[in-house]
């Protein structure tokens, strides 16, 4: 057990207060490069002469990057380490951040995709690295860590526009930015490095060293498709939430102000639910909660449009998206017994996940070019409400993986 690798009650000696921060920022480089692209997608695309396809297909990469490299990222950290291990991926990010931002069509490309593979490490090795360290506060660090994640995500968003609108750096300036960041969390990283976590003497923690039996766990795939789902309503809304709003007589800036509410909406529950997930055996009940949330906000949207109450549908759907993802979180390292097979888990999860989620704004779009109305597409949201119910009511039971 990681529990008894670990002291049992947790001090915050200068080293931990070192691995928390390093943590806290690695956390942070998760999706401020990819948030930071939406807002400004369109001078990107006039200013390179890219088609609208092309232009989506930037948002796409960083899903399919997470989807081929999820699953070898356990082995890789199983074979070096994962303070090795999630070094190499923030020099990687930092690569990626330079290369996507000369101002190319084929380095854009190339450096959105090396900032997905280099993504997916630190998505897939955090869960299991905080299992490993603070095993008895799971659900305080993964709150730490989602909401670190989140807010960095919303703010990267948030500057995008302003950068390019207010300096002389244009897009390549508001995309080259992150490097700094990720160059920060490389400098508080590397006292880890010298840090002794004896994961390959581990005997116990060789699920990443024989043939996976998560394949064969009915809970892998209940946490697997949970993951998917609330990532697929979470880009899928992203994606198309405005321009539905703007479609029921909204107009397009107090849209944009409506994904806003929705996202700053989200940011206490990435925090609130992981410590709630924690000090429960359970967490049925949560899934409940979760679900009513979604169905208000969607079901709100589609029968009133672009309404007086659209501010409370957007709240409802963020307290919904904030929630799923927190628990998402918190299944990795509730449904495992060790650091590895938390770490083997959330690469399964997230490598098809992410898969699924890529599907979500495209099927969305696709429904709307075909008929004409949202309403066809809407039944995505719903429908994606109810089978993230089913599998949440499998993947909340107080069990464990067999491996």
């Amino acid at each position: 057990m990681d529990a008894q690798h670990h002291s049992r009650k947790l001090t915050f000696t200068k080293q931990t207060w070192l691995l928390v921060i390093g943590i806290v920022f690695i956390a942070s480089t998760l999706r401020s490069p990819l948030t930071s692209v939406g807002p400004i997608i369109g001078p990107i695309r006039d200013s390179l002469n890219m088609s609208n396809v092309l232009a989506g297909f930037l948002t796409t990469i960083p899903l399919l990057a997470f989807a081929i490299i999820s699953p070898f990222a356990p082995k890789l950290a199983n074979r070096f380490g994962m303070e090795l291990t999630l070094f190499v991926s923030l020099c990687l990010l930092t690569i990626g951040i330079v290369i996507r931002s000369i101002g190319a069509i084929p380095l854009l490309l190339i450096g959105t995709f090396l900032i997905g593979v280099a993504i997916a490490f630190g998505n897939v090795l955090l869960p299991g690295l905080l299992k490993l360290n603070f095993p008895l506060q799971i659900g305080l660090m993964t709150g730490i860590y989602s909401v670190s994640m989140n807010i960095s995500a919303t703010i990267a968003s948030g500057i995008s526009v302003p950068i390019v609108e207010q300096t002389k750096f244009g897009w390549q300036g508001a995309l080259a930015i992150w490097a700094l960041l990720a160059g920060l969390a490389i400098f508080l990283w590397l006292p880890q490095l010298r840090r002794k976590m004896d994961i390959q003497a581990k005997p116990s923690t060789g699920t990443a060293n024989k043939g996976n039996p998560f394949w064969r766990s009915p809970i892998a795939w209940a946490v697997t498709f949970f993951m998917g789902l609330q990532s697929l309503l979470f880009y899928s809304t992203s994606a198309w939430m405005p321009e539905m709003l703007t479609s029921g007589g909204m107009s397009a800036a107090q849209a944009g102000w409506m994904l806003s509410l929705l996202q700053f909406s989200q940011l206490p529950m990435t925090f609130i639910i992981p410590i709630l997930a924690g000090k429960v055996k359970d967490q049925r009940s949560i899934v409940v909660g979760i679900v009513a949330l979604y169905l208000i906000g969607y079901g709100g949207v589609w029968l009133s449009g672009g309404s007086s109450f659209t501010a409370l549908w957007m709240v409802a759907i963020g307290i919904a998206g904030g929630s799923s993802f927190g628990l998402s979180m918190m299944f990795f390292t509730l449904r495992t017994e060790t650091h590895m097979e938390a770490a083997t888990l959330s690469g399964m999860a997230q490598s098809y996940g992410y898969l699924l989620a890529a599907s979500g704004p495209v099927l969305f779009g696709f429904l709307h070019d075909l008929t004409g109305s949202w309403n066809s597409s809407m039944f995505i949201f719903l429908i994606g409400s109810l089978l993230l119910f089913l599998c949440g009511m499998q993947a909340g039971k107080d069990r464990k993986i067999i491996s």
